[in-house]
């Protein structure tokens, strides 16, 4: 039987975006379910925490020493991860989880078509990108605060997708998402420490936030590493279009929300553009950068 670490190493990209959307949205659930004890600042807090102390205990044997370019990396990187994180929180407690998650994705779409250049891969955007829009379905006039959060979760999520590779180019395995997310966490402790004893005395609340941060971020943004060490960016963007269908599934299941028709024909669009696509995987690492 292979072991966890090199199924992840050998894997498809595809079986691992499914893998990492059922726990970050799995993680969604119970962290939607929090909200009606603590702010979602708060869970976001003790989401990035929890998964950095996580991540760095994980890759505490990586000793090698970081430079103010590494480390100015790192810190970009969790700080957009964590903004990201607490605007995404904020929306779907106002928004449904599978429509929040379709929004969001306006940020990975721009990515993947400012790199995107072959035809097959323009019909491939295309179609994801029409999977997006039919899921959509949200009235831009009903949460206008839900939606300001959501288009903010979705401009970090860009920053995510473009910063992360440059930390994924550190190579130094997982520790530069533990820094990028401990440095995260200071950054947003403002907005959610207020709730923070509250959790600390409640030992259910605690561990669930626990939960949420090693479902949410340390399995799933760990898989995005490894993906991103793997294939362009353009396809990293493009792939991350099955996330909003996992959301859409894990919605229905776990918290009722009923997937429409069109729902269900924008996430056919969906994975026939994630099909689409050149399958192509980077032959030596990294080399998409410029030097």
């Amino acid at each position: 039987m292979r072991s966890p670490s090199r199924f992840v190493r050998t894997a498809s990209p595809e079986a691992l975006f499914v893998i990492s959307g059922i726990s970050q949205y799995t993680g969604a659930v119970i962290a939607v379910n929090l909200f009606d004890d603590l702010h979602p600042a708060t869970v976001t807090w003790f989401r990035v925490m929890s998964a950095a102390v996580a991540i760095l205990v994980v890759s505490a044997r990586d000793q090698r020493r970081w430079t103010r370019r590494d480390l100015a990396a790192a810190a970009a990187f969790g700080v957009a991860t964590a903004l990201m994180n607490l605007s995404f929180y904020l929306a779907i407690d106002r928004l449904p989880l599978g429509k929040s998650v379709v929004l969001e994705f306006i940020g990975p779409i721009a990515v993947a078509a400012a790199l995107t250049r072959t035809p097959r891969n323009t019909l491939a955007l295309v179609l994801a990108a029409s999977g997006v829009a039919v899921l959509s379905g949200v009235e831009l006039g009903g949460e206008p605060m839900g939606l300001f959060f959501i288009f903010s979760s979705s401009a970090m999520w860009a920053a995510y997708i473009v910063i992360g590779r440059r930390v994924a180019a550190l190579d130094r395995g997982l520790s530069g998402l533990g820094v990028g997310l401990a440095i995260g966490s200071v950054v947003i402790a403002p907005f959610g420490i207020s709730g923070s004893m509250t959790v600390i005395h409640n030992s259910n609340l605690l561990l669930q936030c626990v939960v949420v941060g090693a479902l949410s971020s340390a399995v799933g943004y760990g898989i995005d590493q490894v993906v991103m060490r793997r294939i362009p960016t353009r396809r990293f963007a493009v792939l991350l279009a099955l996330l909003p269908v996992t959301a859409m599934v894990v919605g229905f299941m776990a918290l009722s929300q009923t997937p429409s028709v069109l729902d269900l024909i924008g996430a056919a669009l969906v994975i026939t553009g994630v099909v689409t696509q050149e399958r192509d995987e980077l032959a030596q690492p990294f080399e998409e950068l410029p030097n």
